[in-house]
């Protein structure tokens, strides 16, 4: 087979495995949304206190990424329902669901850009 054959073959097969990979750690806001309209997550806004006077999302536990009580607060969870976290825009939600899962957390996800994406979608945030 030719080189030129192959290559569009082997460029979709990365792409594809690469979202396919990215999906199992991410949540988007209408999955989220369908969710959280089940009562079945623990949702955790990882962000500080002043971030999250700000607004967060209804029924989201608070537990800031940098207090140092962190995993404690965290270790209170059911680690056997699954967990969604989130910031402002995903970067400590990331880092906290890669702890949750070394805690023994079977169903972690983060939301995908954060609050920022949620209320870029238009949906609601309580303060």
């Amino acid at each position: 087979m030719r080189l030129q054959t192959l290559l569009p073959a082997v460029a979709f097969s990365l792409v594809f495995s690469c979202c396919n990979a990215q999906q199992g750690n991410m949540v988007d806001v209408p999955t989220l949304r369908t969710e959280l309209a089940t009562g079945t997550v623990q949702l955790v806004d990882v962000r500080t206190p002043q971030e999250w006077g700000t607004g967060h999302i209804a029924d989201a536990l608070h537990i800031d990424w940098f207090d140092d009580d962190f995993r404690e607060h965290v270790a209170k969870l059911d680690k056997d329902r699954p967990v969604r976290v989130y910031c402002a825009a995903g970067g400590r939600s990331e880092d906290a669901r890669e702890l949750l899962r070394e805690m023994g957390f079977k169903d972690v996800k983060d939301l995908d850009g954060g609050i920022s994406a949620w209320k870029k979608a238009g949906a609601p945030v309580v303060k």
